[in-house]
């Protein structure tokens, strides 16, 4: 439970205890309208299952090449691990925990195991030519297991070099996690992609338990054109004037 909610149900509490104590004393009469047994937990659901929604401040797509073309001159590990997070529209910690035996270079494919998602499930990630670049300097630096090495030995990148570099170095006022929202934002209103495969290359959870049931397929080859599609997009100035992918290349990926 959350702290908004944890108060919430303190504050629904001590609201019961008062009218009770009401009723007790002659105060007033009637059902206690703050009771949860046989009452508000019939029509509310458990505080335990409830969260309060989670906003990252985000880039606006639109400024994504002008960053991208500060961030590559950065030429530190935390700015390759930032780029590579950007450009697979993965979570922070996917990526400081990225390990190279999880990278095919040949297929181009980055296999996140299980254990390490989110939703606890298997998730492939197309790569980019630039995510093969990025990968390649990782390689002529490789100090362990971990694609993006940290200041200690034989541990990954920490989880807060990339924030730091992003607000305190380059000024920015978003969040890492915020990207992911920047290229949602990006594929609804400039590409003409299926809705469910710009959430798979999220990684999100089908919600829908008879879809999810008969979705056994990942859709690779068609989210790795939506990968090289973004990775244009934040290539080239031009774009960030609004041109929306051609509907016939988005329709091939149906």
């Amino acid at each position: 439970m959350d702290n908004k909610n944890g108060d919430r149900f303190r504050v629904r509490s001590r609201l019961e205890n008062v009218l009770d104590w009401a009723t007790t004393r002659g105060y007033r009469s009637g059902d206690n309208p703050a009771r949860w047994q046989g009452h508000l937990k019939n029509l509310l659901a458990a505080p335990s299952k409830v969260k309060d929604a989670e906003h990252h401040a985000a880039l606006p797509y639109e400024q994504m090449n002008g960053f991208m073309q500060d961030l590559r001159q950065r030429g530190s590990i935390s700015a390759m691990a930032l780029e590579f997070t950007i450009l697979t529209a993965t979570r922070t910690n996917e990526t400081i925990g990225a390990r190279w035996n999880e990278i095919d270079l040949h297929t181009k494919v980055w296999t996140i195991p299980a254990e390490r998602m989110k939703a606890d499930r298997e998730h492939r990630v197309p790569l980019s030519s630039r995510c093969i670049e990025i990968l390649t300097q990782a390689s002529n630096i490789r100090q362990s297991e971990y694609v993006f090495p940290g200041g200690r030995e034989s541990k990954g990148l920490s989880n807060i070099a990339m924030v730091k570099l992003l607000q305190k170095t380059m000024g920015y006022d978003c969040t890492v996690h915020g990207f992911r929202s920047s290229f949602r934002d990006w594929a609804g209103e400039r590409t003409n992609y299926p809705r469910d495969l710009c959430e798979m290359a999220l990684a999100h959870t089908i919600k829908d338990k008879a879809e999810a049931a008969y979705r056994r397929g990942d859709m690779l080859e068609k989210r790795r054109n939506l990968m090289n599609d973004w990775l244009r997009f934040c290539e080239t100035a031009s774009d960030a004037a609004g041109s929306v992918i051609p509907f016939k290349r988005a329709a091939e990926a149906v």
